[in-house]
């Protein structure tokens, strides 16, 4: 605990920094990867939509025995194996003392026959299956409320951040990073085959907001130590680098505390419940912390060092910092070296240079002639000594001549 401590405050205070600003072709590169992976799982696997965004039928098939994981995947066995068009993707889950078997689209024959199946492992009355049969139009319009749904909260992200910072190019840099949380957590849903469900929705939306939350953090140490960069004697992508240092424990803790519980109700739901809403639930959010952490601490500072590289303030406190640095690394450089033909104004040895040599370069610096040293000099030459106001006398302690002090009864007579 100690050595966190004093590794969180010398991050704070710019004694051990982690590079994170400068290195823009390496983040980009990495960012980039990741990015065109997750495009390419999306375009070559796609989403796995559930019945609630394509439509489909359900049964819910009570039991009485209780339900478990294992009697879940020996009823998705016998479904998939009555070779029913649109049972190949059979979804089985348990919710509660029932068991959830989601199929696609079905008719009344294929129905009785999924049903009768069912009724092959679970021994229960037709009279007590409930039968649900979801529209692809009612799919669509939740899908159409969903994608909605996100384009809003986008929008009020983009108002919201301008009207706190009160700059449009933290904006774009935090949608930026919003839509890359996006992207690679649809990546992830693709790559896994877990169904897209209005809980995973839920939960996307749940992590833009932590995603904006952890970016809205870093900005504002961004803005506060960029406020006077003359008097910090910082460059912008200095100070934005070592606003990321000093937060950077605070989102690492951070992250971490969500996702352990959120990483554990992933795998209680995934390995031993199988509850479908559960599971998509809490993927969308562990993927998306996760993902968040690093676009907040990565990819918004680097993409508004980014965009701010183009100011004339900027540009100006970089050219000071290049200036010191020049000064630091050898403080002598601006000095010219004598050299057998560098022009001067006067020669070394005394000659004098004639003012109308052609190879004479005005632009180039000159040196004077050097001058004698000065004669020591006597105390007191070459000024004007005021008038005694009184006697003088020679004084033993200095060992001249000075004005004798007199007692005050006799001064003046």
């Amino acid at each position: 605990m100690g050595k966190a401590s004093r590794l969180g405050n010398d991050l704070y205070t710019g004694r051990k920094s982690y590079d994170f600003v400068h290195k823009r072709t390496l983040w980009y590169a990495i960012t980039g990867g990741i990015v065109a992976l997750a495009f390419l799982a999306l375009i070559v696997k796609g989403l796995n939509f559930g019945i609630e965004f394509t439509g489909g039928t359900e049964f819910r098939v009570p039991t009485t025995d209780g339900s478990s994981q294992a009697l879940a995947e020996k009823v998705r066995d016998t479904v998939v194996d009555t070779d029913v068009p649109g049972t190949e993707g059979a979804v089985v889950t348990t919710a509660g003392d029932a068991i959830l078997v989601q199929v696609e689209e079905l008719s009344a024959s294929q129905s009785d026959e999924v049903l009768t199946a069912i009724q092959t492992v679970i021994d229960v009355p037709t009279s007590q299956v409930n039968l649900s049969e979801l529209g692809a139009s009612w799919g669509q319009e939740v899908a159409n409320r969903a994608i909605l749904g996100v384009i809003v909260f986008l929008v009020l992200v983009l108002i919201f951040i301008g009207f706190y910072f009160r700059e449009w190019k933290m904006s774009l840099a935090a949608f930026v990073a919003l839509v890359h949380d996006v992207t690679i957590t649809m990546g992830v849903y693709a790559l896994s085959g877990f169904q897209v469900t209005p809980a995973a929705v839920t939960g996307l939306l749940a992590i833009l907001g932590f995603s904006l939350y952890d970016t809205v953090v870093v900005f504002d140490k961004i803005k506060e130590n960029t406020r006077d960069m003359r008097k910090n004697r910082q460059t912008y992508a200095e100070a934005a680098n070592l606003a990321v240092n000093q937060t950077l424990v605070r989102s690492v803790n951070t992250g971490i505390v969500a996702l352990i519980p959120i990483g554990a109700i992933l795998w209680v739901s995934a390995a031993q419940l199988g509850a479908s809403s559960l599971q998509d639930l809490a993927l969308s959010q562990f993927v998306g912390m996760a993902v968040g952490v690093y676009s907040s601490v990565i990819l918004a500072p680097r993409v508004l060092v980014h965009l701010k590289s183009g100011e004339d303030e900027v540009k100006l406190a970089e050219r000071r910092a290049k200036a010191r640095a020049r000064a630091q690394a050898d403080p002598y450089a601006a000095v010219p070296a004598f050299a057998d033909d560098l022009p001067v104004q006067d020669d070394p040895d005394g000659e004098p240079v004639d003012e109308h040599d052609d190879e004479l370069e005005t632009s180039a610096p000159r040196l004077t002639k050097a001058r004698p040293p000065a004669e020591p000099t006597e105390p007191g030459r070459g000024r004007t000594v005021p008038p005694a106001r009184g006697p003088l006398g020679q004084s033993g302690s200095s060992g001249r001549v000075q004005p004798s002090r007199q007692p005050k009864s006799k001064r003046g007579k």
